[in-house]
Protein backbone atom coordinates (compact mmCIF):
# COMPACT_ATOMS: atom_id res chain seq x y z
CA UNK A 1 0.00 0.00 0.00
CA UNK A 2 1.43 3.14 -0.75
CA UNK A 3 1.56 6.13 1.25
CA UNK A 4 1.07 9.87 1.15
CA UNK A 5 4.02 12.13 1.85
CA UNK A 6 3.47 15.02 4.40
CA UNK A 7 5.80 17.34 5.05
CA UNK A 8 5.69 19.35 8.70
CA UNK A 9 6.44 22.87 9.14
CA UNK A 10 6.83 24.42 12.79
CA UNK A 11 8.99 25.94 14.85
CA UNK A 12 9.20 23.80 18.00
CA UNK A 13 11.60 20.19 17.30
CA UNK A 14 8.97 18.98 19.73
CA UNK A 15 5.72 19.83 18.52
CA UNK A 16 6.73 18.68 15.24
CA UNK A 17 7.85 15.44 16.55
CA UNK A 18 4.63 15.03 18.59
CA UNK A 19 2.76 16.08 14.71
CA UNK A 20 5.35 12.98 13.31
CA UNK A 21 3.89 10.52 16.22
CA UNK A 22 0.47 11.05 15.34
CA UNK A 23 0.97 11.31 10.97
CA UNK A 24 3.01 7.96 10.99
CA UNK A 25 0.18 6.63 13.12
CA UNK A 26 -1.97 6.60 10.26
CA UNK A 27 -2.07 3.93 7.42
CA UNK A 28 -1.03 5.52 4.02
CA UNK A 29 0.76 8.38 5.78
CA UNK A 30 4.47 9.31 6.00
CA UNK A 31 6.16 12.35 6.75
CA UNK A 32 8.59 12.93 4.39
CA UNK A 33 9.98 16.23 5.66
CA UNK A 34 10.04 18.94 8.17
CA UNK A 35 10.90 22.88 8.18
CA UNK A 36 11.59 25.43 11.18
CA UNK A 37 10.48 28.39 8.93
CA UNK A 38 9.00 29.67 5.46
CA UNK A 39 12.60 29.81 3.55
CA UNK A 40 13.18 26.05 4.97
CA UNK A 41 9.00 25.31 4.40
CA UNK A 42 9.28 26.30 0.45
CA UNK A 43 12.63 24.39 -0.12
CA UNK A 44 11.14 21.45 1.64
CA UNK A 45 8.60 21.84 -0.42
CA UNK A 46 10.11 21.46 -3.62
CA UNK A 47 12.88 18.88 -2.79
CA UNK A 48 10.11 16.29 -0.94
CA UNK A 49 7.39 17.25 -3.24
CA UNK A 50 5.00 16.25 -0.32
CA UNK A 51 1.67 15.49 -1.02
CA UNK A 52 0.36 17.52 1.93
CA UNK A 53 1.89 19.87 4.17
CA UNK A 54 1.19 20.62 7.73
CA UNK A 55 1.62 24.01 8.25
CA UNK A 56 1.78 26.23 11.54
CA UNK A 57 1.24 30.28 10.34
CA UNK A 58 3.04 31.37 13.38
CA UNK A 59 6.74 30.91 12.45
CA UNK A 60 9.75 33.09 13.02
CA UNK A 61 10.44 35.83 10.47
CA UNK A 62 7.68 35.39 7.56
CA UNK A 63 4.81 33.87 8.54
CA UNK A 64 3.06 30.46 7.32
CA UNK A 65 0.93 32.71 5.11
CA UNK A 66 3.93 34.09 3.04
CA UNK A 67 5.12 30.22 2.77
CA UNK A 68 1.41 29.34 1.79
CA UNK A 69 1.69 31.71 -0.79
CA UNK A 70 5.37 31.21 -1.78
CA UNK A 71 4.47 27.35 -2.57
CA UNK A 72 1.27 28.11 -4.08
CA UNK A 73 2.91 29.87 -6.68
CA UNK A 74 5.13 27.11 -7.05
CA UNK A 75 3.26 24.38 -7.35
CA UNK A 76 -0.52 26.06 -7.98
CA UNK A 77 -1.53 22.25 -6.94
CA UNK A 78 -0.36 22.12 -3.67
CA UNK A 79 -2.42 20.99 -0.56
CA UNK A 80 -1.94 22.69 2.48
CA UNK A 81 -3.48 22.10 5.82
CA UNK A 82 -2.67 25.27 8.82
CA UNK A 83 -2.66 23.64 12.36
CA UNK A 84 -2.25 26.51 14.80
CA UNK A 85 -3.53 28.23 17.93
CA UNK A 86 -4.52 30.80 15.93
CA UNK A 87 -8.44 31.02 16.28
CA UNK A 88 -9.11 34.52 14.83
CA UNK A 89 -11.00 34.88 11.34
CA UNK A 90 -8.50 36.91 9.97
CA UNK A 91 -5.38 34.75 10.06
CA UNK A 92 -8.06 32.04 8.60
CA UNK A 93 -9.33 33.78 5.95
CA UNK A 94 -5.56 35.49 4.63
CA UNK A 95 -4.20 31.54 5.00
CA UNK A 96 -7.30 30.35 2.85
CA UNK A 97 -7.09 33.09 0.01
CA UNK A 98 -3.30 32.34 0.07
CA UNK A 99 -3.91 28.62 -0.80
CA UNK A 100 -4.00 26.65 2.24
CA UNK A 101 -7.30 24.22 1.72
CA UNK A 102 -7.55 23.30 5.83
CA UNK A 103 -7.29 25.26 8.59
CA UNK A 104 -7.41 23.42 11.89
CA UNK A 105 -7.01 24.95 15.40
CA UNK A 106 -4.27 23.23 17.63
CA UNK A 107 -7.17 23.49 20.37
CA UNK A 108 -9.16 20.92 18.55
CA UNK A 109 -8.44 17.31 19.02
CA UNK A 110 -6.10 15.84 17.30
CA UNK A 111 -8.14 13.53 15.28
CA UNK A 112 -9.60 16.76 13.77
CA UNK A 113 -5.61 17.28 12.18
CA UNK A 114 -5.90 13.97 10.65
CA UNK A 115 -9.50 13.99 9.25
CA UNK A 116 -8.28 17.47 7.33
CA UNK A 117 -5.28 15.91 6.11
CA UNK A 118 -7.25 13.03 4.36
CA UNK A 119 -9.96 15.77 3.50
CA UNK A 120 -7.72 17.55 1.98
CA UNK A 121 -5.91 14.85 -0.16
CA UNK A 122 -9.51 13.94 -1.11
CA UNK A 123 -9.85 17.40 -2.73
CA UNK A 124 -11.81 18.53 -0.08
CA UNK A 125 -12.04 21.72 2.00
CA UNK A 126 -12.01 21.68 5.82
CA UNK A 127 -12.37 24.14 8.40
CA UNK A 128 -12.68 23.35 12.42
CA UNK A 129 -15.83 24.32 13.58
CA UNK A 130 -14.30 27.10 16.14
CA UNK A 131 -13.15 28.72 12.97
CA UNK A 132 -16.07 28.64 11.36
CA UNK A 133 -18.14 30.23 14.40
CA UNK A 134 -15.22 33.03 14.50
CA UNK A 135 -15.51 34.17 11.09
CA UNK A 136 -19.32 34.00 11.04
CA UNK A 137 -18.85 36.41 14.06
CA UNK A 138 -17.30 38.34 12.29
CA UNK A 139 -19.24 38.61 9.27
CA UNK A 140 -22.59 39.37 11.84
CA UNK A 141 -20.77 42.03 13.65
CA UNK A 142 -19.91 43.38 10.06
CA UNK A 143 -16.07 43.48 11.44
CA UNK A 144 -12.58 43.18 10.36
CA UNK A 145 -13.91 43.73 7.00
CA UNK A 146 -11.13 45.79 5.51
CA UNK A 147 -8.27 43.51 6.07
CA UNK A 148 -10.12 41.63 2.74
CA UNK A 149 -8.76 44.85 0.88
CA UNK A 150 -5.21 43.40 1.27
CA UNK A 151 -3.59 40.99 -0.43
CA UNK A 152 -1.68 38.07 1.61
CA UNK A 153 1.22 39.75 0.92
CA UNK A 154 0.12 43.06 2.11
CA UNK A 155 -1.11 41.29 4.97
CA UNK A 156 2.16 39.85 5.88
CA UNK A 157 3.86 43.44 5.12
CA UNK A 158 1.25 45.21 7.54
CA UNK A 159 2.13 42.17 10.05
CA UNK A 160 6.10 42.42 10.29
CA UNK A 161 5.88 46.16 9.89
CA UNK A 162 3.50 46.24 12.99
CA UNK A 163 5.83 44.19 14.64
CA UNK A 164 8.45 47.10 14.98
CA UNK A 165 10.13 45.30 12.25
CA UNK A 166 12.35 48.13 9.59
CA UNK A 167 11.65 48.25 6.31
CA UNK A 168 15.46 46.54 5.30
CA UNK A 169 14.36 43.58 8.09
CA UNK A 170 11.11 42.93 5.85
CA UNK A 171 12.52 43.05 2.81
CA UNK A 172 15.12 40.75 3.51
CA UNK A 173 12.39 38.28 5.20
CA UNK A 174 10.25 37.99 2.33
CA UNK A 175 13.01 38.37 -0.69
CA UNK A 176 11.63 41.43 -2.07
CA UNK A 177 13.44 44.92 -2.26
CA UNK A 178 12.95 47.95 -0.05
CA UNK A 179 11.12 49.94 -1.90
CA UNK A 180 8.61 47.11 -2.92
CA UNK A 181 8.16 47.38 1.11
CA UNK A 182 7.99 51.14 1.05
CA UNK A 183 5.49 51.34 -2.13
CA UNK A 184 3.37 48.55 0.01
CA UNK A 185 3.73 50.70 3.08
CA UNK A 186 1.67 53.27 1.03
CA UNK A 187 -0.41 51.39 -0.32
CA UNK A 188 -1.57 49.73 2.93
CA UNK A 189 -2.42 52.53 4.51
CA UNK A 190 -4.54 54.05 1.37
CA UNK A 191 -6.19 51.06 0.79
CA UNK A 192 -7.17 50.92 4.94
CA UNK A 193 -7.81 54.78 5.24
CA UNK A 194 -4.86 54.79 7.43
CA UNK A 195 -2.69 58.28 7.85
CA UNK A 196 -0.04 57.17 10.26
CA UNK A 197 2.47 54.08 10.74
CA UNK A 198 0.32 54.33 15.04
CA UNK A 199 -2.81 53.93 13.39
CA UNK A 200 -1.38 50.80 11.57
CA UNK A 201 -0.30 49.06 14.31
CA UNK A 202 -3.39 49.62 16.01
CA UNK A 203 -5.14 48.56 12.99
CA UNK A 204 -3.07 45.21 12.84
CA UNK A 205 -3.21 44.36 16.61
CA UNK A 206 -7.51 45.21 16.34
CA UNK A 207 -7.55 42.55 13.67
CA UNK A 208 -5.55 40.12 15.64
CA UNK A 209 -2.19 40.30 13.41
CA UNK A 210 -0.35 41.07 16.03
CA UNK A 211 -0.34 41.12 19.71
CA UNK A 212 -0.66 44.22 21.63
CA UNK A 213 2.08 44.92 23.91
CA UNK A 214 1.93 44.38 27.56
CA UNK A 215 2.39 46.32 30.28
CA UNK A 216 5.48 46.61 32.22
Amino acid sequence: MSRHGVMIVDDHPVVRDGYRRLIELQPGLRVVAEAGDARGAYDGFRNARPDVVVMDVTLPGASGIEAIRHIRQYDGAARIVVFTMHQGAAFALKAIEAGAAGYVTKSSDPKHLVEAIMGVLGGRTIISPDVIEAIARDRIAGSRTRLAELSPRQTEILRLLASGWPEDRVADALSVSRKTVRNNRYQIKGLLALETDAQMVWFAIETGLVQAPRAT
